[in-house]
């Protein structure tokens, strides 16, 4: 049961989350360690599948029971008609995917045996998304809905977002630019410790959260959980015990899953405890998409 006497399924669809990302095609490729500079590894097995940070966090929160509006850009290349399949299949309230004049983006994911992962990203076709296709996007966005963004479109076409939104998950990877404007704009900011500390210039995560802009702060920390920074208070949650297989996607998870919480008007600390157990579960399986929870295992967590 959610804070404030509600389940987290049944405020949802009074307060809609508008996702405004990235979407990309995801090449995961399987190493016994993570390589180091000029160093060619030998991968075993490959695997494609539907990703970016924008289409990860709208697939979660819609499946945790939010009801969500995902806009993203695609090009008009054939491979993409994976991910149109992939996403008439999720339980959006309402999917737009903008043509854009570049190939689709890809991810190459490369996983060490470990779970630790490295990623690299193309974002040609993210900035397709202009600053007026984006404040379409959210013009007939209420006072009680919720934009999600993340670093994937250009700050231009974000802030044209966010300057509408009322209330704002701002997921800070990939620092592809600073934007104060857009931090400060935020009802949470949510950066792992290495962007807090590119953000703010402060390692410690406690401080590094106070500094991170908007009403609250979260310092996610991987296995050693996350920091929460609000109203001058910092408070560490620990992470579920797990045995990490591929930690691909789990920041993606622990975003998705508490802006479905924060939208059904759950506590901000108990939306952190359910985003984390969500985000346990995917790393304990191998793949980025294909280990996020389902919608039956995303009600089993949030009660």
């Amino acid at each position: 049961m959610a804070a404030g006497g509600h389940e987290p399924g049944a405020l949802m669809q009074s307060a809609q989350i508008f996702a405004l990302g990235n979407a990309s095609i995801d090449v995961t490729l399987q190493v016994p360690r993570l390589p180091v500079a000029g160093e060619t590894l030998m991968a075993h097995g490959i695997r494609r599948a539907p990703g970016g940070k924008g289409l990860n966090q709208a697939v979660v929160a819609a499946r945790a029971g939010a009801a969500v509006r995902f806009c993203a850009p695609v090009g008009p290349e054939a491979e993409a008609a994976m991910l149109h399949r992939a996403l008439a299949a999720e339980p959006f309230s309402r999917l737009e995917l903008v043509e854009a004049d570049y190939p689709t983006d890809l991810s190459t994911l490369i996983v060490g045996a470990d779970g630790e992962n490295m990623i690299v990203s193309t974002g040609d076709c993210a900035d397709g998304i202009t600053a007026a296709r984006a404040a379409a996007f959210v013009a007939d966005m209420r006072a009680a809905d919720w934009l999600l963004v993340q670093g994937n479109l250009g700050e231009a076409a974000t802030w044209a977002a966010a300057a509408q939104a009322r209330q704002m998950v701002f997921n800070t990877a990939p620092i592809r630019w600073h934007s104060p404007r857009i931090q400060a704009a935020a009802t949470v900011v949510v950066a792992n410790q290495g962007e807090a500390e590119a953000l703010t210039g402060l390692r410690d995560p406690a401080q590094a959260a106070a500094k991170l802009g908007g009403r609250s702060g979260i310092v996610t920390l991987g296995a050693a959980g996350c920091v929460l920074a609000q109203g001058g208070q910092t408070r560490h949650f620990p992470a579920p015990a797990v045995q990490a297989v591929d930690s691909t996607g789990a920041g993606d998870v622990f975003c998705g899953v508490l802006s479905a919480c924060l939208a059904a008007g759950t506590h901000i600390a108990a939306a952190i405890g359910y985003a984390q157990a969500a985000a346990a579960l995917a790393v304990s399986r191998a793949g980025c998409f294909a280990a996020f929870p389902d919608v039956a295992e995303l009600r089993a967590i949030l009660g």
